[in-house]
């Protein structure tokens, strides 16, 4: 099926959130939800579409290390039945592709592994985009929170399968996969005090009840 081409402009920026069908659980493990990260990695990459991932995932090749992102991943929450992504492209029609490429491959890899056939996420995923540099910064802060209001851990740091840990520099430099250096402008500690500031009133964050896409 051919993928639809919507206008993501370049430098801008962008919600992006895809859900299982009908709450499968679809990250069980961490080595699945390892897997969807390995995933971010590669297809973000200009040239990912002419390898194999199985191939190039374990050769580390030079070549794809050192590749220009086809889209900047800005920040991501995976929990066990949605994800949520923060992207810019770096040209238009890109993150349909690169949505296109990473949720198809995931489930291909996840049918298999459970001998299961069918469409693995609900419709197409959604998105919003990002009006001002203040939605951004209470958007991470909603999305990093994700696991806490999910009841899955106590601290949004416990959670090992969102970009939070990276803002805290908490990530050696080679494993990390966000650029949002040149959107927000927070120390760690400043983030870390903003985000465990408004644990307990996540649902009052306001200021992004317009982007909430679920």
């Amino acid at each position: 099926m051919p993928y639809r081409r919507d206008i993501f402009r370049e430098g801008e920026v962008y919600h992006i959130f895809s859900k299982s069908i009908a709450g499968f659980k679809i990250f069980r493990n961490k080595k699945e939800y390892s897997r969807m990260v390995e995933l971010l990695k590669f297809y973000r990459k200009k040239e990912s579409g002419k390898k194999r991932f199985s191939q190039a995932i374990h050769k580390e090749e030079k070549t794809h290390q050192n590749n220009k992102n086809i889209v900047k991943i800005i920040a991501y929450c995976l929990m066990p039945t949605h994800l949520h992504l923060i992207l810019t492209p770096e040209d238009e029609g890109v993150i349909s592709y690169f949505m296109k490429k990473v949720l198809g491959s995931y489930a291909k890899y996840f049918n298999l592994k459970i001998k299961r056939k069918g469409p693995l996420w609900e419709s197409r995923f959604k998105s919003v985009k990002v009006e001002t540099d203040e939605q951004l910064l209470h958007l991470t802060r909603y999305i990093h929170l994700n696991p806490v209001t999910g009841g899955l851990v106590e601290k949004p740091e416990e959670w090992l399968f969102s970009s939070y840990r990276e803002y805290l520099g908490m990530v050696k430099e080679k494993e990390k996969i966000c650029e949002y250096s040149d959107f927000l402008d927070i120390s760690p500690s400043s983030y870390k005090d903003f985000v465990e500031s408004r644990i307990e009133y996540q649902k009052e964050l306001a200021l992004i009840k317009k982007l909430l896409i679920e």
